[in-house]
């Protein structure tokens, strides 16, 4: 029997417990969807605004560097005042600089609601997973966070071939405006789902004193290697994505856009092998699931190489296998190490991992122009290694996570 004072949490029996995964997933659909959307239309801002491919990915840059100071924000600001509401206001204004991009005239304007879509996309992500740490029971938390990253995956997909098809058939523009309608619909169910926290308990800190509890996270090396861990993994991948479509259109593929897009269908295999390797998570170790996750990855970049349209598709199918299983093991083991500021951790573990995502973006620009897809694929392999290291150096610190 339960103390009257101890939290209750929701089961897998209750029906808030369903909204709430539910509420958090579409949330993140949402989120995701609004981030990575830019990378089809990359190719059409060098056409329409007559810029660089490297100039161009800062479309997915600038709002991955105002993402990251969002997440600082409000990472805070989750700790102190609580997850919903941050959720709810931050995801309204999420869409609305989408209502406007259509109008944008010149790239400067683009990067500038860009970047202000960016720092408001972070709002979710700062608060989900704390948020479902705190109303889920533990047993249960795997599997909610697994199911709000296969999320990741899915609103990352369904930007990117919803804009890249319609792009391919109308303007750049009439996508957007599609993706528009999306969101907004998407928007109105998280706000019906989401269920009212339960068990937050607000930081009673100074705000210096919280800062330096978030940034104790830092001192801890286990944390600080899952951290590196998201950097590293996050560069190779997210630059294979970026000049994928410039990949793709030259010779000796020359796809359509509509092609393209149809290539990050493979991020279905990203949202199977979440929820998968969360149930592994049961039987084995992370660090043996998120070892297997890297090795799948860099067998899937290697494949890239091979100038078939065939083994390019099964190469990033392997990719997206094997970056979501490391990821998502390195995300939950974030949230259960974790003792405090459980939002201020999440939120460290996601700046580092969307430091990576700028890199991975705009800096591997320089080796595309300079070596082409040998180079970015070459540089990801690079990186790989440094991944399995960092995962055997919490192993020796962790006997089990």
């Amino acid at each position: 029997m339960k103390h009257k004072d101890e939290p209750v949490k929701l089961t897998p029996k209750d029906r808030q417990f369903w909204f709430a995964i539910l509420a958090v997933g579409i949330g993140s659909i949402l989120s995701f969807a609004n981030l990575y959307f830019v990378h089809p239309l990359m190719p059409a801002f060098v056409d329409e605004f007559n810029i660089s491919p490297t100039t161009s990915s800062l479309s997915l840059s600038v709002s991955v560097i105002a993402l990251i100071f969002g997440l600082l924000f409000f990472g805070f600001y989750s700790d102190r005042y609580g997850r919903t509401t941050l959720m709810k206001v931050t995801l309204t204004l999420t869409v609305i600089p989408l209502f406007i991009m259509p109008f944008a005239n010149n790239f400067a304007f683009l990067l500038v609601l860009r970047t202000i879509q960016g720092f408001f996309i972070a709002g979710l992500p700062a608060a989900a997973i704390a948020y479902i740490g705190e109303e889920i029971e533990r047993k249960s938390v795997g599997f909610g966070v697994t199911i709000y990253i296969a999320c990741n995956a899915i609103g990352g997909m369904v930007g990117r071939i919803l804009i890249g098809i319609l792009s391919d058939y109308s303007s750049w523009q009439a996508a957007i405006w599609a993706l528009c309608g999306f969101s907004a619909a998407i928007l109105l169910l998280f706000f019906i789902m989401l269920p009212k926290s339960k068990n937050f308990e607000p930081s009673k800190l100074e705000v210096k004193e919280d800062a330096v509890g978030m940034l104790i996270h830092l001192k801890n090396p286990v944390l600080i290697n899952a951290f590196l861990m998201g950097i590293a993994l996050q560069v190779g991948f997210t630059g294979i994505w970026t000049y994928l479509p410039f990949y793709l259109g030259e010779e000796p593929f020359s796809l359509s856009m509509k092609a393209i897009s149809l290539t990050y269908a493979a991020y279905i295999l990203g949202i199977i092998g979440t929820p998968v390797a969360g149930k592994l998570a049961q039987r084995f170790s992370h660090q043996s699931i998120i070892i297997a996750g890297v090795m799948i990855l860099m067998i899937g970049d290697f494949l890239t190489l091979i100038q078939s349209a065939t083994m390019v598709v099964i190469g990033l199918c392997l990719l997206c296998l094997g970056f979501f299983i490391a990821h998502s093991m390195t995300a939950a083991f974030v949230s259960m190490q974790a003792t405090h500021h459980k939002g201020g951790a999440s939120s460290l573990y996601l700046v580092s991992y969307y430091i990576g995502v700028a890199s991975g973006g705009t800096a591997t620009g320089f080796i595309w122009s300079a070596l082409g897809w040998r180079g970015v694929v070459f540089l990801c392999l690079l990186l790989i290694p440094l991944t399995v290291k960092i995962v055997n150096d919490s192993k020796r610190r962790l006997k089990n996570i």
